[in-house]
């Protein structure tokens, strides 16, 4: 079993920066693909970043240049940097680790940007 604990989060306004981290712990294996989607109200859960299971990092389109994702596998650990934030930003940001066969997700945290 697989469970993913998130931190970060919050309240800030237009242009600030927030950051999010997320601890995974279980049977994890090496080669699987951990990241970070967000759900705003009435829209579709949406990839925000990720590592893909050869290493590389993948980011939506809107984020790229103002988030960074980063990780420390000694930890079972992702972090997501999140500068020049937007009010369209605003989500439930839930972190995601994938399996071949599998999926999990965090319980998810609340990201809100004021205008």
């Amino acid at each position: 079993q697989v469970q993913l604990v998130e931190s970060g989060g919050g309240l800030v306004q237009a242009g600030g920066s927030l950051s999010l981290s997320c601890a995974a712990s279980g049977s994890i294996f090496s080669r699987n693909r951990m990241g970070w989607y967000r759900q705003a109200p009435g829209k579709e859960r949406e990839l925000v970043a990720d590592f893909t299971s050869g290493g590389t990092t993948n980011y939506a389109d809107s984020v790229k240049g103002r988030f960074t994702i980063s990780r420390d596998n000694a930890k079972n650990t992702v972090y997501l940097q999140m500068n020049s934030l937007k009010p369209e930003d605003t989500a439930v940001y839930y972190c995601s680790l994938k399996f071949p066969g599998s999926a999990y997700w965090g319980q998810g945290t609340q990201v809100t940007v004021s205008s």
